[in-house]
């Protein structure tokens, strides 16, 4: 119902804004935050727009952080399109929106498109670990409060009790750690995070010496006005290297699963939303109820590593619950990568055309006609990927990737996510983790595994495990082009042939 609401709202502002406007060579300038995003704008603008990309070629737009002379492109803008449902990190989009000039069409494709048909599933997250999967989480709108998507939502440890102390940190991309919390010299105003309305991160949870603990966190809320709505508090308890049912008044053990400690905005409530006793299905659970379990086979050594001082002397065995996807990867509960079904990419590319339409309404056949004509090549393209992709095998049509970014192809046109892998690189991944997913190509008798050009540090333990189950290692295009993929056609057309080259039974 929301995302309705953000399509019509879309809508709305396109009727309302019918201004002709034009750069110094003529032409209409459109910046969008993607290089894919980029290519259908300009497929439909032809010789009356120039499109161009915010996140630069090959870049990761989870993660691109923008630069004044983005703020600068911004503004000179006559249309923004972003991708969002926080596929692009908040900073990119706090550039957009802040940047935009207000007669400029500011339009986020994957919630407004739906109304063209777009078809939108749940991002679904399956690492399989042996121990609790722990993050954050930002629930509710805020619509009450102001919020809106340039928000953002404070979360602050404010006490800890218990043996030893805690980190709880970030392993970036290229593997340097980011501390949240940090009770080693103490808690203070640098203990604390900030997250996006509607938002979940992934964090490593470092405890130093076994017992129980307790850790406090408190929410606010920044609307960017200045000010800081407090927002309510819970206090969690951890049971680390310890029986968790021995803690007295608690009546639900997290142990296994998925949970995040969560703020949310309607409520003002801080709590757990786990699906350790449902799996599949996160719900609520009182902060005052839970005690988390950090077991004995958490036990890991710091690594031998100058920027991992913090938690100690290299080789140290301490008790951690793992970040288990590399790098900041902050994102909602609904997967944004829609454009890997052509049937979506199809409802972007008409709301590009009533967008331009709409600021450039002596454009209207031309933007009409190139638009007929490449939802034709589209179709073509739909048709090639359904028919390419059938004469996989049916029980070959397993994909494990890098990257959680190919839910749509999978539900489109008939695979399976069988797995994906991001390790930490701080440490080795563990010799359990290592084991499911051999298990996992194995018992599937999965011909080949897929990395993306662009995550290729990435892929390392996919790699070896792969080489060590003398399985194909083979390619797919997500989020960005390369030099050999470099139009949406193209890229789509790789991964049908792809797919089929590694997958396809040819014995």
């Amino acid at each position: 119902m929301k995302r309705a609401v953000a399509a019509a709202t879309a809508l709305a502002l396109l009727t309302g804004c019918s201004t002709t406007a034009a750069g110094s060579d003529g032409k209409l300038n459109v910046v969008t935050t993607t290089e894919i995003l980029a290519d259908l704008v300009q497929q439909v603008g032809g010789d009356r727009v120039a499109a161009t990309s915010l996140v630069p070629p090959g870049g990761d737009p989870h993660s691109y952080e923008p630069t004044p002379a983005d703020a600068k492109r911004v503004a000179k803008a006559d249309v923004t399109f972003t991708n969002h449902l926080l596929l692009e990190p908040q900073s990119l989009i706090k550039t957009i929106d802040a940047n935009a000039a207000n007669d400029a069409p500011n339009v986020s494709l994957a919630e407004a498109a739906e109304s063209y048909g777009a078809h939108v599933i749940p991002l679904v997250e399956n690492i399989g670990l042996d121990v609790l999967w722990l993050g954050l989480r930002v629930r509710g709108t805020g619509k009450q409060r102001g919020a809106t998507r340039t928000s953002s939502v404070q979360l602050a440890a404010t006490k800890l009790d218990g043996p030893g102390q805690l980190v709880a940190y970030l392993t970036e991309s290229l593997g340097q750690p980011d501390r949240y919390f940090d009770s080693t010299d103490g808690l203070d105003k640098a203990d604390s995070t900030t997250l996006p309305p509607a938002a979940h991160t992934h964090l490593n949870w470092a405890f130093t010496k076994p017992g129980i603990y307790h850790l406090t966190l408190k929410g606010a809320l920044d609307n960017n006005d200045g000010k800081l709505q407090p927002l309510g508090q819970g206090t969690f308890t951890f049971a680390v290297g310890v029986d968790p049912h021995s803690v007295k008044g608690k009546t639900t053990v997290l142990d296994d699963g998925h949970t995040d400690l969560t703020v949310d905005l309607d409520s003002g409530q801080v709590y757990a939303y786990s699906d350790a006793k449902k799996p599949g299905a996160q719900t609520q659970v009182p902060a005052a109820n839970v005690v988390i379990d950090v077991p004995n086979k958490a036990l890991v050594p710091i690594p031998d590593d100058p920027r991992f001082a913090f938690l100690g002397k290299p080789g140290t065995q301490i008790h951690q619950l793992p970040q288990a996807v590399l790098g900041k990867h902050v994102h909602g509960e609904i997967d944004p990568h829609l454009w890997e079904d052509v049937a979506n990419a199809k409802a972007y590319v008409q709301l590009m055309r009533d967008t331009l339409i709409s600021k450039d309404p002596a454009g209207k056949q031309t933007y009409e006609a190139n638009t007929t004509a490449y939802l034709r090549k589209l179709d073509e393209l739909d048709e090639y990927l359904r028919t390419t992709l059938a004469t996989i095998p049916p029980d070959r049509r397993q994909l494990i990737t890098t990257h959680d970014a190919f839910g749509y192809l999978a539900s489109a046109y008939q695979m399976t996510v069988a797995g994906f892998v991001v390790p930490n690189p701080a440490q080795e991944p563990s010799v359990e983790q290592v084991r499911k997913l051999s298990d996992t190509i194995r018992n599937l008798k999965v011909p080949a595994v897929f990395t993306e050009p662009n995550l290729a540090q990435r892929a390392s333990v996919l790699i070896q495990v792969a080489r060590d189950q003398g399985v194909q290692v083979c390619s797919l295009y997500g989020d960005a082009f390369d030099d050999h993929a470099r139009n949406y056609v193209d890229m789509m057309r790789h991964n049908a042939d792809e797919l089929k080259r590694c997958l396809g039974d040819h014995r």
